[in-house]
């Protein structure tokens, strides 16, 4: 088996991590740069998307004939790895969630129409976008077959009401992918639709505060009082709003997880370098055997991560759905996510609990990681459930 990148995958990953040494980390580094909710400012971010964009590293999953780099899963996971070295790494590369998913999930089921009206201005940067599915109980979580939003079918559209709630970036989104209920039928009875943040028929209740920092946009409570779509409008057709979610979440699962590994990383780094100088009681610390078992744990846990990720990106790039490999890689690098930033606070001490590094701001982000998307419970169940059906070909090769 060859594990080595080809070349052109490697100078996108080389050319990546050299932006964010020489242009992102030292934005990141001044305060000033922030907003209120520890995110970066969009002052500061548009100037960094305009150099992307001139370094060609922009929207790297998008087409090539909208101005994206038309990489696969295995370009992005070897990209979006390096991206993630700095917590304002992907929106600047125009490859943050929810505009990561939302742009290939269009790009693959949209329309002509639809993506020259919904799909393009995403990708040139023009807009910001979201995902409206999750439900307050009883909807829809984890459980897409528990939407409650109700789409009623009017002359030449769509009727819909509702109510959604903690959708990631509907603060600022101008387009926004919808799901709601068209039938009762347990497979086909979802259908997906998409509208604009100026029609009427919709407000946000409120940007839902959180324990970690904020993507730009919040997440947002949402009331759906009339809106209407019309047919035109539907994304794939009525009935595969189900089909819409699979499309899009797999995938996203799993750039999820190959951003969270360059934010595993990143704690790593905090900490190698610090218990490298930091001296105590005559010897440095990462000369104790208790620290080293601390970060050897830790790297071993990130390399299983990446191994798990890539094989999962190469699986969906080979056309499987890759569930079980995507559920695998989201379970354990959720988890590994976690241990490195409390390893990397543990190591680092109070400079680590501080504002003085990044590790706090990593270490309120992680905790979301094993609930987006599915929580671990979940994607634990798949596991069971496939090892289950498949018995020793669970672990076939290929």
């Amino acid at each position: 088996m060859d594990f080595k990148l080809p070349p052109a995958l490697e100078d996108i990953r080389l050319r990546t991590r050299s932006f964010i040494t020489e242009h992102v980390l030292p934005v990141e580094a001044d305060r000033g740069n922030w907003d209120e909710h520890d995110n970066i400012a969009e002052a500061p971010l548009a100037v960094l998307r305009a150099k992307a964009r001139a370094e060609g590293l922009w929207s790297p999953q998008a087409p090539v004939a909208l101005g994206g780099m038309g990489l696969a899963m295995v370009g992005q996971a070897a990209m979006y790895e390096e991206a993630n070295r700095s917590i304002f790494g992907p929106v600047c590369f125009n490859c943050a969630a929810p505009d990561d998913g939302n742009i290939r999930v269009l790009s693959q089921v949209g329309t002509e129409m639809q993506k020259a009206r919904w799909l393009a201005p995403i990708v040139s940067g023009e807009v910001r976008s979201a995902f409206a599915m999750t439900e307050p109980a009883p909807g829809g979580g984890s459980d897409p077959g528990m939407i409650r939003t109700k789409a009623t079918r009017t002359n030449g559209g769509w009727r819909i009401d509702g109510h959604k709630w903690y959708i990631t970036g509907a603060g600022i989104a101008h387009h926004f992918i919808l799901m709601a209920r068209t039938s009762d039928d347990p497979r086909r009875g979802l259908t997906a639709f998409l509208f604009h943040k100026d029609q009427p028929g919709w407000r946000i209740i409120r940007r839902v505060a959180i324990m970690g920092p904020e993507e730009h946009g919040g997440h947002c409570e949402l009331a759906f009082d009339g809106l209407e779509v019309s047919d035109d409008n539907v994304l794939m057709g009525v009935g595969d709003g189900l089909k819409v979610t699979q499309i899009r979440l797999g995938p996203a699962r799993l750039t999820h997880c190959m951003r969270w590994l360059g934010l595993a990383k990143r704690c790593l780094e905090i900490a190698q370098d610090y218990v490298s100088h930091r001296e105590g009681f005559g010897i440095r610390l990462a000369d104790r055997e208790s620290v080293q078992i601390k970060l050897g744990q830790a790297a071993s846990a990130i390399e299983i991560g990446r191994l798990l990720t890539m094989k999962a990106a190469w699986a969906l790039d080979a056309g499987s759905h890759a569930k079980t490999e995507v559920s695998m890689a989201k379970v354990q690098v959720a988890d590994t996510l976690q241990l490195c930033a409390d390893t990397a606070i543990q190591l680092t001490g109070a400079r680590g609990y501080s504002k003085d590094t990044i590790l706090e701001w990593i270490y309120r982000y992680a905790r979301q990681a094993r609930l987006v998307d599915g929580a671990s419970e979940v994607h634990a169940m798949v596991l069971a459930n496939a090892y289950r059906a498949k018995g020793d070909g669970f672990w076939s090769w290929g």
